[in-house]
């Protein structure tokens, strides 16, 4: 490792904490001033650093201008991709996954199962918000007072005697998901499928995408389903820990 490269990546989090003098980075980094100076001098001539006109050093516009971009073209997507192979691969069953967007939960990929009988769903095919676990594992992240409007705005359809009635189970079913960091959709939907997702987080722990596992009950009993929980919950943690790019180091 760099010595200078590792200085000057942690002079970055001392000034995310707020503007900082030159002695101040230097005590932080155990330099001397002229070291911090030079390191200053370069993130600032790159534009990650700004010299404040009192002397301090506060992070710079550039360094936000990246992380934005950096966010704008990032598709969770295309890093979700080889998980879900080998989530399909390991349980068998089809496997989706789902953002939100506006007042919708939509599928973006999926991977179907290894038996004949198919699932009915599609890429870019809105799901039931009212039932499905990835909506409900995305809706449950939204602030409350979102989750309260939202809840108001929409309708409850009755596919199932297991399909959520009203408003005021939904917020229940949504706190609940929030509390537990999962969801299931076993019959309310459709009596004959169920299915269990968890959520994906991004680098500020928010939620951006939903994964889940789902099976004709012919092939496994919701009880069967829920025993590949750990499994579910694990895979989307690794794509959320890809995503916001706390892998293992490559070479």
């Amino acid at each position: 490792m760099s010595q200078s490269v590792d200085r000057a990546l942690a002079v970055l989090p001392l000034l995310a904490r707020g503007p900082a003098g030159l002695g101040e980075v230097a005590d932080a980094l155990a330099v001397h001033k002229s070291t911090a100076l030079r390191l200053l001098r370069t993130l600032h001539a790159h534009g990650y650093v700004h010299r404040q006109p009192d002397g301090r050093y506060r992070l710079g516009a550039r360094l936000f201008a990246l992380a934005a971009e950096a966010v704008e073209n990032l598709d969770v997507k295309e890093v979700a991709q080889p998980y879900l192979r080998d989530l399909a691969r390991a349980t068998g069953h089809t496997v989706h996954l789902a953002l939100h967007q506006d007042d919708e939960v939509v599928y973006v990929d999926k991977v179907d199962s290894r038996y004949p009988v198919r699932l009915y769903s599609r890429i870019g095919r809105p799901v039931p918000l009212t039932v499905a676990a990835v909506a409900k594992v995305l809706l449950a992240d939204l602030p409350e007072a979102e989750r309260r409007a939202l809840a108001a705005r929409i309708d409850y359809p009755r596919w199932t005697a297991r399909s959520t009635p009203d408003a005021e189970a939904f917020l229940r079913e949504l706190e609940l998901v929030r509390a537990q960091g999962w969801a299931a959709d076993l019959g309310g939907h459709e009596e004959s499928v169920n299915c269990v997702g968890a959520p994906v987080r991004g680098p500020d722990g928010r939620v951006v995408a939903a994964l889940s596992v789902s099976a004709p009950a012919a092939v496994v009993t919701g009880e069967e389903l829920l025993e590949l929980l750990p499994l579910v919950r694990r895979t989307a943690e690794a794509v959320g820990r890809d995503y916001s790019g706390e892998g293992e180091e490559g070479p």
